[in-house]
C-alpha cells in the first residue's frame, strides 16, 4: 500500500520549536558575523600600532621598579618619576645612536677621500696564507692580486654584491622605521608608568576569567618573564657590545661604532656577535703587532663567548619556568617575530608549560 502523505508543517506540534530555533540560530549567525567585521575592523586600524603598543608594554613592565624608586625618592610624585625615566630613556637610546650616527657619517667621509685620492690599498698578504687546508691558495690569489690591482679582483665580485646592495637599503629603511616606532613606544610607556597598577588589576581580573584558579599567577609570570628576558638579552648584550666597543676603541679598528652597534643587534636577535668579531680578530692578527693582536685575541675572546654563560644564569634567576623552555621560547620568538618575540615567545611558553604542569598535577592528584 502506498504510504499516507507527510502533514504539512502547520500539522507538525514540533514546527513553532523548530522555526524558534532556526529564527535563533540566524540572529545569533549575524551577530557573531557582524562582531567578527567589527573585531576585523579594529584589528585593521590597530594593527599598524600594534608595534609601538607591545614595545611600550614591555619597557613599562620591565622599568617598573626602577620608576617605583625614582618616585620614592622624589616624594611620591609619580607623573614626575614617570616623566623623568622617559628623558632618561631618551638620552639612554639618542646618546648612542647619535654617536654611531657622526661615526658613520665620518667613517664614509674618510672612505670616499681614500677611494677619491686612490690612496686606498690592501697590504700584500702573509705566504703564510697559502697553507691553509682547502681554500689557502685560492685566497692568497685573490688577496695578492687585490694588494696590486683591486679594481681587477674586485670586478667578479661586484655583480655579486648589487643584490646586497638592494637588502642593505631595505633593511636599513626597516631600521630607521623600527627606531622611530621605538621612540613613539618610550613616549607611550612615559604615561602607562602612573596607572601602571589599575591596569595590572585589570588585566587579572581578565585572566581569572580565563582560569579562575591561576589568572594572576600567570600574569605575574608574564612580567617575571619580561624582566628576566630583559635582563638576560637586552642587558647582557649591552654589555657584550660596550665591552668589545672600548676594545675596538682602543685598537683604532676603522668603524667601531658600527661594529659596535651590530655586536648589539645579533646578540639580541639571538644570532651572537662571533660573525662579527671573529673576522676582526683576524683581521687584527694580518695588521697589529704580535703581541697586540695577542692582547686584543686574549680580552675579544671572552668578551665574544660571555653571553653563553651568563644570559642562562641572568635569566633563570627568579623564574620557576625550565630554562630550556624559556631559551627555547626566546630563540623560536625571535625566529618568528623578530625583536619584539624575544620577549613574546618565553611568555608564550611559560604561561602553557604552567598549564600543563597544573594539569598533569591535577591529573596525578584525580588517579
Amino acid at each position: 500500500m502506498r504510504a499516507a502523505p507527510r502533514r504539512e508543517s502547520r500539522d507538525d506540534p514540533d514546527a513553532p520549536h523548530l522555526e524558534q530555533r532556526y529564527k535563533a540560530f540566524v540572529e545569533l549567525s549575524i551577530r557573531l558575523a557582524a562582531l567578527a567585521l567589527l573585531v576585523y575592523g579594529s584589528l585593521i586600524l590597530i594593527w599598524p600600532f600594534l608595534t609601538i603598543a607591545i614595545w611600550s608594554v614591555v619597557l613599562t613592565v620591565a622599568l617598573y621598579p626602577i620608576y617605583e624608586k625614582i618616585a620614592h625618592w622624589i616624594g611620591g610624585r609619580r607623573r614626575l618619576a614617570a616623566a623623568i625615566l622617559t628623558i632618561l630613556n631618551f638620552l639612554i637610546i639618542i646618546g648612542p645612536a647619535t654617536w654611531l650616527a657622526l661615526d658613520l657619517i665620518e667613517s664614509i667621509k674618510r672612505l670616499s677621500e681614500k677611494l677619491s685620492s686612490s690612496s686606498f690599498s690592501i697590504p700584500a698578504p702573509p705566504i703564510s696564507i697559502q697553507s691553509w687546508p682547502i681554500i689557502g691558495s685560492q685566497l692568497y690569489d685573490f688577496l695578492e692580486l687585490a694588494s696590486t690591482n683591486l679594481e681587477a679582483a674586485a670586478a667578479p665580485v661586484l655583480p655579486l654584491l648589487k643584490p646586497l646592495g638592494t637588502q642593505a637599503l631595505a633593511v636599513a629603511g626597516s631600521a630607521g622605521i623600527g627606531i622611530l616606532m621605538f621612540f613613539a613606544a618610550i613616549i607611550v610607556a612615559g604615561f602607562l608608568f602612573a596607572p601602571a597598577p589599575s591596569l595590572v588589576a585589570t588585566l587579572t581580573s581578565f585572566s581569572r576569567r580565563l582560569t579562575l584558579q591561576r589568572g594572576e599567577e600567570f600574569v605575574q609570570l608574564a612580567g617575571a618573564t619580561i624582566r628576566s628576558v630583559s635582563r638576560g638579552v637586552i642587558g647582557i648584550s649591552a654589555l657584550q657590545a660596550l665591552l668589545a666597543g672600548l676594545a675596538l676603541g682602543v685598537a683604532k679598528i676603522p668603524g667601531a661604532s658600527v661594529i659596535t652597534s651590530a655586536v648589539l643587534v645579533l646578540g639580541i636577535i639571538q644570532i651572537g656577535p662571533a660573525i662579527v668579531l671573529v673576522p676582526i680578530i683576524i683581521w687584527a692578527w694580518f695588521l697589529m703587532p704580535t703581541t697586540d693582536a695577542l692582547l686584543f685575541t686574549l680580552y675579544m675572546v671572552p668578551v665574544n663567548l660571555m653571553d653563553n654563560v651568563l644570559r642562562p644564569l641572568v635569566i633563570g634567576k627568579g623564574l620557576k619556568t625550565p630554562m630550556l623552555v624559556i631559551l627555547v621560547g626566546v630563540i623560536g620568538g625571535t625566529l618568528a617575530y623578530g625583536i619584539i618575540g624575544v620577549f613574546l615567545g618565553p611568555i608564550v611558553l611559560a604561561v602553557i608549560w604552567e598549564l600543563l604542569v597544573a594539569w598533569m598535577a591535577e591529573a596525578e592528584a584525580a588517579g
